[in-house]
C-alpha cells in the first residue's frame, strides 16, 4: 500500500487490488500513520486506486459531506473491449440485487433503484479494445462495470459483466484521480496503474 500524503486530517493513499476499502484499509492505514482511520468512501474490493481516509471525526464529517455533495471528485481509467466513442455522457437507471451482488440497468424508476451518471474520454486502443477515462458524476454499486458492459463495452478481466477474457483476473479499472476540498482548498492526488500501457 502506497501513502500518497498525510498529515493529522487525513491520510491519501493507493488502495490495492484485493484489499477491502472499508475493513482491510483502515487497519492497514492505522498500522502504517498510527491512530484511528475513517472511511469516507468506497472502491469495489477487486478495484485499486487513490482514495482518502480521515484521521479524525471532525475530519470524517467534512469529506462525508463532500461525497455526499458532489465535491469530492474522482476519475477512473478503464479497458473496456471494443471501440468506443470518442466521449460521452451516460444516464443511466441502476437496480442492484443484494443477492446476487449483481447490478442492472432497468427501464423505470421504482423501490431501490437509482439514477448512475458518468463522462468518459477514449484515451486510445483499436477496434478491440479502448483505454478510457471516466469521470463519476454518482457513486452508484458497480456503476462503471455495469454502464459499459450494458453498452456491450465490458471491461477486459470483469467476467461478472460479461468479459470472455480469462487472461486478466480482476476487472481493468482504477481510481486514477482524486480531488477534494477541505478548508477552502482544493487538494488532488493522482495514480495511474502500469497496464495503462498495454
Amino acid at each position: 500500500m502506497e501513502i500518497l500524503y498525510s498529515n493529522d486530517q487525513w491520510v491519501v493513499c493507493v488502495k490495492p487490488v484485493e484489499l477491502d476499502s472499508e475493513h482491510d484499509m483502515p487497519e492497514a492505514l492505522s498500522n502504517a500513520v498510527g491512530g484511528p482511520i475513517w472511511p469516507v468512501h468506497r472502491l469495489d474490493k477487486n478495484v485499486g486506486g487513490v482514495m482518502v481516509y480521515a484521521r479524525t471525526k471532525a475530519a470524517a464529517a467534512v469529506l462525508s459531506r463532500g461525497v455526499q455533495e458532489g465535491t469530492v471528485v474522482k476519475e477512473y481509467v478503464a479497458l473496456v473491449h471494443g471501440a468506443v466513442s470518442e466521449g460521452d455522457t451516460w444516464v443511466d437507471l441502476l437496480w442492484k440485487d443484494s443477492a446476487k451482488n449483481k447490478v442492472y440497468v432497468v427501464k423505470r424508476l421504482r423501490k431501490g433503484v437509482k439514477e448512475a451518471k458518468l463522462s468518459f474520454w477514449r484515451l486510445g486502443g483499436d477496434e478491440n479494445h479502448s483505454l478510457v477515462r471516466i469521470r463519476l458524476h454518482t457513486g452508484r454499486s458497480h456503476q462503471i462495470r455495469v454502464q459499459f458492459a450494458s453498452r456491450k463495452h465490458p471491461l477486459m478481466g470483469d467476467g461478472k459483466y460479461g468479459s470472455k477474457d480469462n487472461q486478466v483476473q480482476a476487472p481493468r479499472l482504477y481510481a486514477c484521480c482524486l480531488s477534494f476540498v477541505f478548508d477552502g482548498e482544493i487538494h488532488t492526488y493522482e495514480s495511474y496503474p502500469d497496464w495503462m500501457t498495454v
